[in-house]
C-alpha cells in the first residue's frame, strides 16, 4: 500500500485530500502543522508527502528543506494558496517536485500524486505491460498469457521499474536506491545477480529485451520501438 503524509492547517482541506486520496486505495496519515508533520517524518517510510507552505511552528519550505536532507528522494507536493512565482521557484530550489494553488479542483490534486507516483516508480496497484509479460503491481505477480509467472519480490520491483520508462537508462545506484533503500549496504553487484536472473526467465521472444549501458547500468528494450 502507498502511504502518503499530508499537512494543513485547515481542517477541512486536510480532510477533503485525506478523503480523495483514500478513494484511491492510498493510505492517509494527516498533519495539522509542522511540529506534527516533524513526529511523523521518522515514524515510517513515505511514499509521498503532501505539504502546505503557510502552517503554525514550522512552515512547509523549512519542512521541505529538512525533508531533502534528512528523508532522501521522497516525492514532494506543496498544496498553498500562495501561487506566487517567486515562492513557487523557492519551493523548487528547496527540492518540492509540483505544486498545487488553492482553491484546487480535487480530482487534479489526485492526478497529480499519481503522476508524481509514477515518476518516482512507487507502486501503486497499476499494471504494466511490457512485451507478452502483464506486471501487476497490487499483487506483484508477474503473467505471460494470463500464466503466472513466479517472481521474487526484488525481482518484480526491478523489471517493473525498468519496464515502467523503457529506452530510459537506469545506473546501479539509482536502482539500488529506488528497490534496496538508501541504507543499503551490500555489493552493488547484486543488481547484475538479479538483471541475470530476470534474463533467464524472460527470453527476448517475449517482446522486449534489458540492455546492459556498459560503465552506466541498465534499461528495457521493447521489439518494434
Amino acid at each position: 500500500m502507498v502511504h502518503i503524509l499530508a499537512a494543513d492547517d485547515d481542517p477541512a482541506i486536510l480532510e477533503l485530500i485525506a478523503l480523495y486520496l483514500s478513494r484511491e486505495g492510498y493510505s492517509v496519515q494527516k498533519a495539522e502543522d509542522g511540529i506534527e508533520v516533524q513526529e511523523w517524518l521518522g515514524r515510517r517510510r513515505w511514499d509521498l508527502i503532501l505539504l502546505d507552505v503557510m502552517m503554525p511552528g514550522i512552515d512547509g519550505f523549512k519542512l521541505c528543506e529538512e525533508i531533502r536532507e534528512y528523508y532522501g528522494d521522497v516525492p514532494i507536493l506543496m498544496v498553498t494558496a500562495r501561487g506566487e512565482t517567486e515562492d513557487r521557484i523557492k519551493g523548487f530550489r528547496l527540492g518540492t517536485d509540483d505544486y498545487v494553488v488553492k482553491p484546487f479542483i480535487p480530482e487534479e490534486l489526485v492526478m497529480r500524486v499519481k503522476a508524481l507516483l509514477r515518476r518516482y516508480k512507487v507502486f501503486s496497484g497499476e499494471s504494466l505491460q511490457v512485451g507478452e509479460v502483464l506486471l501487476d503491481a497490487s499483487s506483484k505477480e508477474a503473467r505471460i498469457g494470463g500464466r503466472p509467472a513466479p517472481l521474487p519480490a526484488k525481482e518484480f520491483d526491478l523489471l517493473y521499474t525498468l519496464a515502467g520508462f523503457p529506452g530510459q537508462i537506469f545506473t546501479r545506484d539509482q536502482l539500488i536506491e529506488k528497490i534496496w533503500g538508501p541504507d543499503y549496504e551490500g555489493d552493488e553487484r547484486t543488481i547484475d545477480v538479479h538483471i541475470k536472473r530476470l534474463r533467464d526467465r524472460f527470453p527476448e521472444a517475449l517482446g522486449f529485451s534489458i540492455q546492459t549501458i556498459r560503465g552506466i547500468g541498465y534499461r528495457v528494450e521493447v521489439a518494434g520501438k
